[in-house]
């Protein structure tokens, strides 16, 4: 990628501006003007190179790869299943209007394959992307239904639609389970380590991979990214509200004892627990790459910090003895997470079993979960069209201004719906840099620092059954890439899912797990 400034009143006005953007395209000047060689050769230097994943052939999402994209591209964490129907709003209807949502059973029959509604309910067959108690607060708009289309004008209701709804998923994903749940929502518990337990505690030897780079990364993103009137702010739908929508998450929603892979799934309502299932639980989507895959993930986790906690705190009188380790967890909810220090929810750290867990949901967040959040924005969101930060221009009603506007010419106000020119440069610049691993990444499975448990074998050894294990999990994701009943990851046209494999060359690759948030 290299940056391609332009200026920031250059509105997109057709196909030709977008793809002027990637190393491809043919919508250079004309080379019979003068000096134009020279300004061409320029000009390909700076453009973007193309998205893996985004087809550059149309403005849109399609229907199926915009339901691909909720259980198998860059933002897996939002789908729920649904449990009432209509949804209903937990606002307060004084200030908000009707809890009960505006879709009906007649808006979404014909997309039920003959059963009732509550048939579906009852199978476990709806499932909904709800953005609305979020968003309300701070952008305040009339609901609106879109159905699937029947004629030209629909259509392309349709297709704005999607766009809305796409947008709403960034900022979403950037805001709340990007930057919240993994970089932020972690500092605490790397300030208090750094503070709290001496480099040769054995729980700070643990995590020491998982602390690296974060503290660094996070200041420069408050620094550039998330400040005020910065990238996020200028590029993403809450645009200045971003801090209060992610404060708004972080006091309402986010608990640490739901942070784990397999709390959420449940709390989601994608799984259910189960103990005759090898994970203990049974997913209600089976074909949902990010939670099969990283199940595996959670599991070879699990599996490696019981082994080494059970060989350092045999027993429950060993975790509360430790001065160290208390005084870590305590500053990392007292002070780290002061504002819900006093929540009912913050799990005890009395036992051996209690520590695996806080410790399995710690490396989890910092290592898979933050892959599979971030290292995917280039690829899969790459292309603007089809996953825009923000939309510039409502979905027309009848009654409008710009109702004739968009009957007469509705592909170009699609176009023209979209980030500018310089807004989607901006943006592409920056989830860029960020989809990419540096040549020094360290990779889970992948330990440095051995030598410091040269006398423990029983610990080396779990190391290595871990390292192994991670490169066995690398072999079956291949696999079930391959496998074609899985049509989430594997078809014509179909991305396989690889935000998971542990391994990465440097650079933008989709894929690879590093040990820590270095980005």
């Amino acid at each position: 990628m290299h940056f391609q400034q332009l200026p920031a009143d250059r509105n997109v006005k057709g196909y030709s501006d977008i793809n002027g953007l990637y190393t491809d395209s043919s919508s250079l000047q004309s080379k019979t003007q003068p000096g134009t060689q020279i300004l061409n050769k320029v000009q390909e230097f700076l453009k973007f190179d193309p998205p893996k994943f985004n087809s550059r052939e149309t403005y849109c999402v399609t229907d199926d790869q915009f339901g691909r994209q909720t259980v198998a591209g860059i933002n897996p964490l939002s789908i729920e299943r649904l449990k009432v129907f209509p949804p209903v709003s937990k606002l307060e209807p004084s200030i908000y209007g009707p809890q009960e949502s505006a879709l009906k059973e007649e808006h979404i029959r014909d997309q039920l394959n003959g059963m009732s509604i509550q048939q579906a309910l009852e199978e476990n067959k709806l499932f909904i992307l709800d953005y609305h108690d979020i968003f309300l607060p701070f952008i305040q708009q009339p609901s609106k239904v879109l159905t699937p289309p029947i004629d030209a004008t629909t259509s392309w209701h349709w297709q704005l639609g999607k766009a809305h709804v796409c947008s709403n998923d960034a900022g979403v994903h950037q805001l709340v389970h990007h930057w919240l749940r993994t970089h932020a929502c972690i500092e605490p518990f790397i300030i208090a380590a750094n503070r709290q337990l001496s480099v040769m505690h054995p729980i700070y030897k643990l995590l020491k991979p998982h602390l690296r780079c974060t503290l660094k990364v996070n200041a420069m993103a408050r620094k550039d990214l998330i400040n005020a009137g910065g990238i996020i702010e200028s590029n993403f739908t809450p645009a200045k509200y971003c801090m209060e929508f992610s404060c708004a998450a972080y006091r309402d929603w986010w608990r640490f004892d739901l942070e784990g892979l397999p709390a959420d799934l449940i709390r989601r309502g994608i799984a259910i627990p189960d103990p005759s299932q090898v994970h203990g639980l049974r997913l209600l989507i089976e074909d949902y790459p990010y939670a099969t895959d990283g199940l595996l993930i959670w599991s070879a986790i699990e599996t490696l910090v019981q082994s080494y906690v059970n060989y350092y705190y045999p027993n429950a009188s060993l975790v509360t003895s430790d001065t160290e380790l208390q005084a870590w967890y305590n500053e990392s909810i007292n002070l780290g997470h002061a504002d819900l220090r006093d929540a009912s929810w913050w799990p005890k750290l009395s036992t051996p079993e209690d520590l695996i867990s806080i410790l399995t949901t710690i490396i989890w967040i910092t290592s898979a979960q933050h892959a599979a959040l971030n290292f995917g924005q280039y690829p899969y969101g790459g292309y603007v069209p089809t996953r825009p930060p923000h939309m510039r221009r409502l979905i027309p009603n009848k009654n409008d201004s710009e109702y004739a506007s968009f009957m007469r010419d509705p592909q170009q106000y699609f176009v023209s719906s979209l980030p500018s020119s310089f807004e989607a440069t901006k943006y592409m610049a920056v989830i860029d840099i960020i989809s990419a691993h540096s040549p020094d990444e360290e990779y889970i499975g992948e330990r440095k620092d051995l030598s410091n448990w040269s006398a423990d074998t029983e610990i080396t050894e779990a190391f290595y059954r871990f390292s192994v294990e991670m490169r066995r999990i690398e072999k079956e994701i291949e696999r079930r890439n391959g496998d074609s009943n899985l049509r989430n990851r594997c078809g014509a046209g179909v991305s396989p899912y690889e935000l998971l494999m542990p391994s990465s060359e440097p650079g933008v690759t989709c894929r690879g797990v590093p040990n820590s948030i270095t980005v």
